[in-house]
């Protein structure tokens, strides 16, 4: 059934304190409510980035739209009149086990904003490998003068994992280049990009043909530390690992030691464990890495009016009672 009370809607955005990338503003809401024509009607809008905007808020709010860190820094907190929460990030795993938020609050994510920019990221990783550019780095580093011939990424194979946005935008890309893409997903469904799609507990049969590695999924309790050192020892020694998915989906040292033994030829990484890298950590001296430090996905100028795009075609399926396509499951954890 459709909501009963789809007019007078009050939404909140909370900005963190003292952000200064990508704070949604009043005129970025304007905007998205101009393009939203009739969704955009009918609603009201409060934006803090304080303590006191955020409690006066919540004692009105429908909707709220804020970041992670300050869903989990805030909650649970009285909100008498929240129906759901949308979190300006496509990975929930901060969140997890998701009862800061007690149902019947939805919550939602923002999967859809990063797809173009993590798009041109992942392939631009993926040919860094191709080419051999950790290595070149590596030898320009220690002032070595290396040449490596390498042929065109046509007819090679990546094994993307995970085909959300991420992934797929990841996965379209490379196969416009000629490459031959195999996927892997929870449940193994066909992908448009892809040559073929394995389930995860078929991975290991496809990645021995596998010039580059790219991991995409989202950080749950099935995909954390699924990249095991034995996974790893499955790929060819030419080839090479992109992540852009979280730090905890691989082992991390497993990597590093296959890189300082010449076993893998590179890697070209944007997600850590932990984050940031602190001085000193092995991660800084690795041969054949390039660290990326969590910048791949997020367009200052399109990161926002995105977010709010998808707030309002969520808001839209939700007045006509229908699946949100940015809900969250709490049990999957994305």
């Amino acid at each position: 059934m459709p909501d009963p009370s789809p007019a007078s809607l009050h939404v909140h955005i909370q900005n963190p304190a003292g952000e200064t990338l990508f704070p949604i503003t009043r005129a970025q809401w304007d905007q998205a409510v101009a393009r939203a024509g009739a969704a955009g009607q009918a609603l009201t809008v409060s934006i803090a980035d304080d303590d006191a905007g955020f409690s006066t808020a919540m004692a009105r709010a429908d909707l709220l739209i804020t970041w992670t860190k300050e869903i989990k820094a805030r909650f649970p907190h009285t909100a008498p009149r929240l129906k759901w929460v949308m979190a300006t990030s496509a990975g929930l795993d901060r969140l997890a086990p998701f009862d800061m938020i007690p149902p019947p609050v939805r919550l939602l994510n923002n999967s859809g904003a990063h797809a173009v920019k993590a798009g041109e990221w992942g392939v631009m990783a993926v040919l860094m490998i191709a080419n051999r550019i950790p290595t070149l780095t590596t030898a320009q580093r220690e002032g070595r003068w290396q040449p490596i011939f390498t042929r065109s990424v046509a007819g090679r194979t990546v094994v993307v994992v995970g085909l959300g946005d991420l992934g797929g935008s990841i996965a379209a890309n490379c196969s416009l280049l000629g490459m031959r893409v195999i996927g892997c997903s929870a449940r193994g469904a066909p992908h448009p990009a892809c040559e073929r799609v394995v389930t995860s507990e078929n991975l290991d049969t496809v990645l021995p043909g596998a010039d580059v590695l790219v991991l995409a999924m989202p950080l749950t309790a099935a995909t954390q530390g699924m990249i095991t050192r034995g996974m790893l020892s499955l790929l060819p020694l030419h080839a090479g690992v992109v992540n852009i998915a979280r730090g905890a989906v691989i082992d991390q040292d497993a990597l590093c030691d296959m890189l300082e033994a010449g076993r893998l030829s590179g890697a070209v990484l944007d997600v850590f464990t932990p984050e940031p890298i602190p001085m000193g950590h092995r991660l800084w001296r690795t041969p054949n890495l390039v660290i990326s430090p969590h910048v791949s996905s997020d367009d200052p100028d399109t990161y926002n009016p995105r977010t709010l795009d998808i707030f309002f075609r969520n808001l839209v399926a939700w007045r006509a009672g229908e699946a949100m396509p940015n809900e969250v499951d709490r049990t999957r954890g994305y």
